[in-house]
């Protein structure tokens, strides 16, 4: 009843965790530039021996299949945009073909990956832009993706990196994002200032894998609720202030202080 007082044998409420982003992190974490440096540097070999040459998720045959299917998975899975993919392009097989294409029929096929109606006008409008800009071929620089429907600076990324090959920046999606910030790579959240900080510290020629590896362990271990810290290869390099793993446990559970007693 409301304004009386609480019973002794009444629950006290539980007090509210802190997010993730406002807890500090854990363990002990490199001070120097060197140890920064050297902690990065194994972190870059523990990835490349553990998902070795690595590859874009997107099924794909030529770059224009791959710009497609990657304006199409925004908010979706690749499995699901791998399923939606064989039935669109063999209805519109050529940029051509999917330029002149009506966008409510395009939308039908593509319905299942969700903002289907969206994705059709922008799959569309990238098809009409390609041909009449760039002369049927996907363009191979971001400055000219820029300018595609649908194509944002993640997805020109995809396209040159994982496409032509051109390592022109990182690719940050949902995955990058959580997996370089739980290892300290970057505090930001915005996708393009975690993309300049990635590009600061890996080095060039690694962009292209360095981003499939990050989504690969983001898929395979770095789960968003509830990392598999104890599974992980990195573990003991990661100071994340949501990791699952004993030792952090024990840490946590160490550094509460004792109750008093009554």
């Amino acid at each position: 009843m409301a304004g009386e007082p609480a019973t002794g044998s009444e629950k006290r409420p539980r007090p509210k965790r802190k997010p993730v982003a406002e807890r500090k992190p854990v363990g002990k974490q490199p001070r120097t530039k060197r140890e920064r440096e050297e902690r990065f540097a194994e972190i870059e070999r523990i990835l490349e021996e553990t998902y070795p040459n690595p590859q874009c998720a997107l099924h794909h045959r030529n770059p224009w299949e791959l710009l497609v299917a990657t304006i199409l998975s925004a908010q979706c899975t690749d499995e699901r945009v791998n399923m939606v993919t064989p039935e669109l392009f063999a209805k519109y097989p050529t940029v051509r073909a999917l330029a002149e294409a009506n966008v409510e029929e395009v939308a039908q096929v593509i319905r299942s990956t969700g903002f289907f109606n969206n994705k059709a006008k922008n799959i569309v409008g990238a098809a009409r832009r390609i041909l009449d800009a760039f002369g049927g071929e996907v363009p191979r620089t971001m400055e000219e993706l820029l300018t595609v429907p649908g194509a944002a600076r993640k997805t020109a990324n995809v396209v040159l990196g994982s496409g032509y090959g051109i390592a022109s920046g990182v690719v940050v999606d949902t995955h990058v994002q959580r997996v370089a910030r739980r290892l300290a790579f970057t505090s930001e959240v915005d996708p393009v200032k975690i993309e300049r900080d990635l590009m600061a510290i890996v080095p060039q020629d690694h962009w292209i894998n360095f981003s499939h590896e990050l989504i690969l362990h983001g898929r395979a271990l770095c789960f968003a609720r509830k990392p598999n810290c104890p599974a992980c290869p990195l573990d003991a390099l990661c100071f994340a202030a949501d990791k699952t793993s004993a030792e952090v446990a024990v840490e946590k559970k160490a550094a509460k202080p004792a109750r008093k007693g009554r």
